[in-house]
């Protein structure tokens, strides 16, 4: 008898301390959004591919993070379901690892990634750490603090797949409509008729950019941030900051886009364009003749109101605001220029390749030799005083000073 009631009593005390454990590490493991990185089969034999880390080490979430408590760590590995994190079998700066896995997919090394692709990440990588580095000139807001220190909503535009182990850090105008299809496609967030889009163009156009369709990084704990940080492989694309900005006045001030003439163009035109009661609809703006002017837009950028009534909208928001290279170290930095050698490469490195291939890029590209023209009608001081806005992201990204717009013609 005394021992059932020993038995009874500790069979209880057991489920309490399973409660009180569970509700413990609830937070861990991202009650909002139970999404956890599983091993599955890959197309060529291995997880995910990454970038070497030959880079000096410095503060970006990379290398394992010691503030996870050993217990943590290994309950999040058993969540995961493997005893160990996921292994990266690409190594893009080591020929005799890649090469093993190109020849385990029978395909020949040399044709599936050259030399001067792989040193092109190596600069790119390398140049953004440089500049990261405490003893770069280079300062902007936000240089020297921690990933612990940035708000969980500025880590909305860092997209996750479980799947395959990738972060895609969005930046509008850099052709992210066509690497969100892609990410939709790899992490079958999206179906159709209960079966996933298998082509990216067939992802409808009003979904690409829904909130709800993509799994973003500021929607789990901080601790699963960043175990997918140090396992997962992030990269982001980026594009010369004029030239971007151009893309965005065009795409968004320029046509009639209600939200946006709401938001935005009703301001500017208010402020510098002497209309103190401007059209209540883009509609009857635009029949009128009524939008705001590039230099409008640029005045805007400029103006410390701006700032001060509302961050500034993700489609001219500086790329090292919305994807913090100094506190994110990228395996892959791809360009808008060189958009179609860099997307073979990354999916490649991603080992899917073989399942997807990036969609045709656009015909139609803001070029930079339009620059001239854009800028003719801004002053000289004030196309200054935007490089300076967005200097860090011409320097982080290897893009040339426009030194023939900065001149005082």
């Amino acid at each position: 008898m005394g021992k059932s009631r020993f038995f009874r009593n500790g069979l209880i005390l057991g489920s309490v301390f399973m409660i009180l454990l569970i509700i413990i590490y609830w937070d861990d493991v991202g009650a909002a959004h139970f999404y956890l990185h599983t091993t599955i089969s890959r197309p060529h034999g291995g997880g995910p591919g990454s970038l070497s880390r030959s880079m000096p080490k410095h503060e970006a979430v990379d290398n394992k993070d010691k503030s996870i408590p050993s217990g943590s760590d290994a309950f999040l590995k058993f969540l995961e379901g493997t005893s160990e994190p996921r292994q990266k079998t690409r190594d893009d700066n080591t020929p005799a690892a890649f090469g093993n896995a190109s020849t385990a997919a029978g395909k020949p090394e040399d044709k599936d990634i050259s030399k001067d692709k792989k040193k092109r990440q190596d600069d790119r990588k390398q140049l953004m750490h440089d500049l990261c580095s405490i003893n770069s000139t280079l300062d902007f807001p936000g240089k020297s603090r921690t990933f612990d220190d940035i708000p969980s909503r500025e880590l909305n535009h860092l997209i996750v797949d479980d799947r395959h182990g990738i972060i895609y850090c969005y930046v509008p105008k850099v052709a992210c409509s066509h690497w969100k299809r892609v990410m939709i496609v790899l992490s079958e967030t999206l179906l159709v008729n209960g079966v996933p889009y298998r082509d990216p163009m067939d992802v409808p156009s009003k979904q690409v950019h829904e909130i709800k369709v993509h799994l973003t990084l500021n929607k789990f704990s901080r601790r699963l941030r960043k175990v997918k940080l140090k396992n997962y492989t992030k990269f982001l694309f980026v594009r010369d900051p004029f030239v971007r900005l151009i893309s965005a006045y065009r795409d968004k001030l320029a046509t009639a886009d209600e939200d946006f003439y709401r938001r935005f163009s009703t301001v500017m035109l208010k402020r510098y364009g002497n209309y103190s009661n401007p059209p209540a609809s883009v509609v009857d703006a635009f029949r009128s003749g009524i939008q705001p002017s590039f230099s409008h837009f640029i005045q805007y950028l400029l103006d410390p109101k701006t700032e001060k009534q509302r961050s500034f909208n993700e489609h001219w928001k500086q790329v090292y605001r919305l994807c913090h290279p100094c506190q994110i170290k990228y395996d892959f930095i791809g360009k808008l220029e060189t958009v179609d050698e860099d997307a073979e490469h990354l999916l490649h490195i991603l080992q899917v390749d073989n399942i997807i291939h990036f969609p045709p890029s656009y015909n139609n590209r803001t070029t930079s030799s339009w620059q001239r023209d854009w800028f003719s009608s801004i002053p000289y001081e004030s196309t200054r005083n935007l490089y300076k806005l967005y200097e860090p992201d011409y320097k982080f990204f290897g893009y040339p000073k426009p030194e023939k717009l900065l001149q005082d013609l």
